[in-house]
C-alpha cells in the first residue's frame, strides 16, 4: 500500500488504568468539511462514572452532550462513541473483549448502541482511553490512527477509493501499521481496525467491522457492531477506518484490586466450559449455529419472513453441517483468554460470485442470527450459500440480520404481487431464489439502481417507497414488515410467546435480541403464567443483559454454559438467571474495581442507563408508546396458509381465548386470533410500563429518575414537558 499522507498529528501521554478505568476520552473532531481536525483528551468526573458505569453508558452520556433534539444522523454533531467498560480487556475471565458503539441511527432516528467483539475495545482502553469519541465530518476520506505505544493520534488521507470494502481495508491496514515491527505477526496482532464497506455510502443497514488478527490462520478477522447503521454514520463522516495499535498487552492492564479472586472466578468458569460445553451448547464446535435445529423443533425458526416456524429441509442447515464446514481444533476466542471460543470460521472457502469470485477466503461465522436471516428467513436452505452471503455482507458493510430480514420482506412482497420484475430489474425474488438474491446483494452494495438502494434503506423506508413508486398496499406491508422503531427483527419467531412480544417490541432500540430472550421460559417451560410475571421478566432481564454492555463483557458465558446442577438447585425464573454466574459477575466487578456491589446493584447500575436511554429517545422525538409498535406477523398468522400449516394448534388457541372456531372460514379465524392477541399486547404494554416505573405513555416518571439518581436539571426539564396527568396510573 502506498504511503499515506499525514493530515494532522498530536501527541498525548497515555493515562494509566486504575481499577478498570482511565477516566479519559479520546475526542477526535473532523470539523465541518473544512479540514479543521482537532484532538482533545477529555476527563470524566467521578459523578459521570458513577452514573453511567462504562461502555454503553459512557457512550450515551457523551453523545447526549454533543447533540440536541434537532440533530440528525448525518449532521456533524452526531457522534460515534466506542467504549469498553471497567472489565473490558480482562484476560482471566472469558468473554471480556466487548465494546459498545453509540450513535444516532439513520434507521431508527434515535439513539442506537451496538456491541462488537474483536480487539478494538481493549486496545483503545490500554492506549489510555475509556472511550473513543468521533464527531464532525471530514473534508475528504480519512484514516484515523491511535498509537497507544508512542502516544500519538494521527489523521491520514485515505488511500482507498470510495468503493473500498472491509476485508480490503482491514488487511491492508494491518499490514501497513505493522511494517517495521521486529515480529511482523505479533505487530499485526497488536492492531485493531474499525471499518465498513461501500454499501454504507447509501444504505441505512450497514454496521462497523472490528478486527482481530488470528495468529494461527494468519488473517485479520472481523467482528461486527452490526445493527442500527453505525457503519453508515462512519462512512458519512468520511472515515474509512479507525485504527488502534498497542503492543505488550499483559493480564494486569486493568490494575485489578484483587487479582486472586479474579483468577479464581475465571478458573471456575473455564472448568465449566471444559466439562460441559460439549453436552450443553457446543459453542467451541459450532458457536451459536447450534440453535438451528432447536429452533426448528419448537416452531421458532423464521421461515419465509417468519410465516412458518420449521421446514422439511432443516437437515441441510443442521448444526452438524456447519460443524463440518467450520475449522475445528483452533482456539476461536475473539479476545485473549476466552475459552468459550464461539468465533467460528470457515477457512479456504472459495467464493462463487461477486468481485472476489474464485478467491479463497476465511469467513467468520455464520452465527445463528446470520444462518437464520440469510438462510431460512429468505427460504434458503444451503449452508454454503449462507456462508458466501455472510462474507459479502461483512465485506460490503451490511448488517447480516437487517439485510436478511429486509430481503425476506422483499421476497414476500414479490410473491404477493406487490412488486414485480418490472420493479426488481428483472429478478425473480421469490423465496429460495438463491442466484437472484445474491445478485441483489451485489447490486445493493453498488447502489447503482433505485430498487436496490431502496432495499438497503430497510423495511420501514421500503414500505413508504413501495407504496409511492409501485402502488403496493400499505396495510399488507404493515402486517408483514418485521420491523419495530425502524429496526429489522432478529431471528426468533415470537408469535407464540407473549413475553417475547415485549422482548422484541418493548425495547429501547427496536427488535434485537440483546434485551430479553424469554421464549423458552414463557412458551415452552410455562414459567411466566401471568402478565405480572411477564412484566417482571421484562424488567429484570433487559436490565441484567444491559449490564454486559456497561462493563465490556460478552453475554454468552452467562447462560450458554451453566453449572451442571443449575436446574436442580434453582427453579423457574431463578434458574434462568443462573445465580452462580450472576455472583461471578459481582465478584469479578469488585475484584477489578475495588468496589463492593451486590447482585441488586447490577440491576440498579443498568436501570440508570436503561431509563436514561429511554429519556434520550424521548428527547429525539421518539420514546413514547406510539413507537412501541408490533406488526401483525409478530402476533400470529396473517394469511390462511400460515394458519393452515397448524390448523389444530391455532383452533386450540382460539378455544383458549373463548372463541369457537367451528363455522368460521380460515380468514375469519385469522382475523379473530389477531384481534384477540392485539388486546393481549395492550395488556402486556401496560403491565411492563408499570413495572419499569414508566407512565401509560411509556415515559419514565419523575419518581423513577429521582430513585435512580439520574434526575439532572436537563432530564427533569425534559420530562416535565412530556409527562401529562392523564397518563398517570389511576390505581
Amino acid at each position: 500500500m502506498q504511503k499515506m499522507k499525514l493530515l494532522a498529528e498530536w501527541s498525548y501521554v497515555p493515562k494509566p488504568i486504575t481499577r478498570g478505568y482511565t477516566k479519559e476520552v479520546c475526542v477526535v473532531d473532523l470539523g465541518n468539511r473544512d479540514g479543521k481536525y482537532q484532538f482533545t483528551p477529555k476527563s470524566l468526573s467521578d459523578e459521570f462514572v458513577d452514573r453511567f458505569t462504562g461502555g454503553r453508558g459512557f457512550g450515551l452520556g457523551l453523545l447526549w452532550d454533543s447533540v440536541n433534539e434537532h440533530t440528525k444522523w448525518n449532521d456533524p454533531e452526531n457522534e460515534v462513541v466506542i467504549s469498553g467498560g471497567p472489565l473490558c480487556g480482562v484476560t482471566q475471565y472469558p468473554g471480556a473483549g466487548k465494546c459498545y458503539s453509540v450513535f444516532l441511527s439513520p434507521a431508527t432516528e434515535q439513539t442506537y448502541s451496538s456491541n462488537a467483539g474483536g480487539y478494538f475495545g481493549p486496545l483503545i482502553k490500554f492506549s489510555g482511553f475509556d472511550s473513543f469519541e468521533l464527531r464532525g465530518i471530514a473534508d475528504r476520506s480519512v484514516v484515523i490512527y491511535v498509537d497507544g505505544d508512542e502516544g500519538k493520534v494521527q489523521v491520514f488521507e485515505s488511500p482507498f477509493d470510495e468503493d473500498a470494502n472491509s476485508y480490503t481495508i482491514t488487511e491492508e491496514l494491518h499490514d501497513y501499521f505493522s511494517e517495521g515491527d521486529p515480529d511482523r505477526e505479533q505487530g499485526k496482532r497488536a492492531i485493531s481496525v474499525v471499518s465498513t464497506g461501500q454499501a454504507a455510502k447509501h444504505s441505512f443497514i450497514c454496521g462497523m467491522n472490528m478486527s482481530f488478527y488470528d495468529l494461527r490462520r494468519k488473517v485479520a478477522r472481523l467482528k461486527q457492531a452490526g445493527r442500527g447503521g453505525g457503519g453508515t454514520v462512519l462512512r458519512n463522516k468520511g472515515v474509512h477506518a479507525i485504527v488502534v495499535k498497542r503492543r505488550k498487552v499483559t493480564g494486569l492492564e486493568n490494575d485489578p484490586a484483587d487479582l486472586a479472586t479474579l483468577q479464581k472466578v475465571g478458573a471456575k468458569l473455564h472448568k465449566e466450559i471444559h466439562d460441559y460445553d460439549d453436552v450443553q451448547c457446543k459453542m467451541r464446535k459450532v458457536g451459536t449455529a447450534h440453535l438451528m435445529e432447536i429452533m426448528d423443533d419448537y416452531q421458532l425458526l423464521p421461515v419465509n419472513n417468519y410465516k412458518f416456524g420449521n421446514h422439511k429441509d432443516i437437515n441441510n442447515v443442521h448444526s452438524d453441517v456447519y460443524t463440518s464446514l467450520f475449522t475445528q481444533g483452533l482456539p476461536d476466542g475473539c479476545w485473549y483468554g476466552c475459552s468459550l471460543a464461539c468465533a467460528k470460521a470457515a477457512d479456504n472457502f472459495e467464493l462463487q460470485t461477486g468481485p472476489w469470485k474464485g478467491r479463497k477466503v476465511t469467513v467468520d461465522g455464520p452465527e445463528y442470527e446470520t444462518a437464520g436471516s440469510m438462510g431460512s428467513c429468505i427460504g434458503v436452505f444451503d449452508a454454503k450459500w449462507t456462508i458466501e452471503g455472510n462474507f459479502y455482507a461483512d465485506h460490503y458493510g451490511f448488517d447480516t440480520i437487517s439485510i436478511g430480514t429486509a430481503l425476506a420482506f422483499v421476497c414476500e412482497c414479490y410473491e404477493l404481487g406487490l412488486i414485480t420484475k418490472e420493479h426488481t430489474g428483472g429478478l425473480d425474488l421469490s423465496f429460495g431464489k438463491k442466484d437472484e438474491l445474491m445478485t441483489l446483494i451485489h447490486r445493493m452494495a453498488e447502489g447503482k439502481d433505485d430498487f436496490a438502494v431502496a432495499v438497503g434503506l430497510g423495511i420501514r423506508k421500503m414500505k413508504e417507497i413501495f407504496a409511492e413508486r409501485y402502488g403496493a398496499d400499505p396495510k399488507t406491508m404493515e402486517n408483514i414488515g418485521m420491523e419495530g422503531q425502524g429496526l429489522e427483527t432478529s431471528q426468533y419467531r415470537c408469535q407464540e410467546s407473549i413475553a417475547q412480544w415485549g422482548g422484541y417490541f418493548l425495547t429501547l432500540k427496536g427488535p434485537q435480541h440483546d434485551e430479553a430472550w424469554l421464549i423458552f421460559m414463557d412458551m415452552v417451560n410455562k414459567q411466566l403464567p401471568t402478565f405480572e410475571d411477564k412484566a417482571e421478566a421484562l424488567y429484570y432481564f433487559p436490565n441484567f443483559r444491559l449490564w454486559f454492555s456497561l462493563v465490556g463483557l460478552c453475554k454468552l458465558p452467562w447462560n450458554d454454559i451453566e453449572p451442571a446442577d443449575n436446574h436442580v438447585k434453582y427453579k423457574g425464573i431463578e434458574a434462568a438467571k443462573v445465580p452462580e454466574h450472576v455472583q461471578n459477575y459481582v465478584d469479578i466487578f469488585n475484584a477489578v474495581t475495588g468496589k463492593n456491589i451486590s447482585k441488586e446493584d447490577i440491576i440498579t447500575q443498568s436501570e440508570k442507563v436503561y431509563n436514561f436511554e429511554r429519556i434520550f429517545n424521548l428527547r429525539m422525538g421518539k420514546g413514547t408508546r406510539v413507537w412501541h409498535n408490533i406488526p401483525a406477523r409478530g402476533l400470529g398468522p396473517v394469511f390462511a396458509d400460515e394458519y393452515e400449516a397448524r390448523p389444530d394448534y391455532f383452533d386450540g388457541k382460539l378455544r383458549e381465548a373463548g372463541i369457537a372456531p367451528e363455522g368460521l372460514t380460515v380468514e375469519q379465524k385469522v382475523e379473530k386470533l389477531q384481534e384477540y392477541r392485539r388486546g393481549q399486547w395492550e395488556v402486556l404494554v401496560d403491565a411492563v410500563y408499570k413495572r419499569r416505573g414508566w407512565n401509560r405513555n411509556g415515559i419514565p416518571t419523575l419518581e423513577t429518575v429521582k430513585r435512580l439518581g439520574i434526575d439532572t436539571p436537563e432530564v427533569v426539564e425534559l420530562l416535565k414537558k412530556h409527562l401529562k396527568p392523564e397518563d398517570d396510573w389511576k390505581d
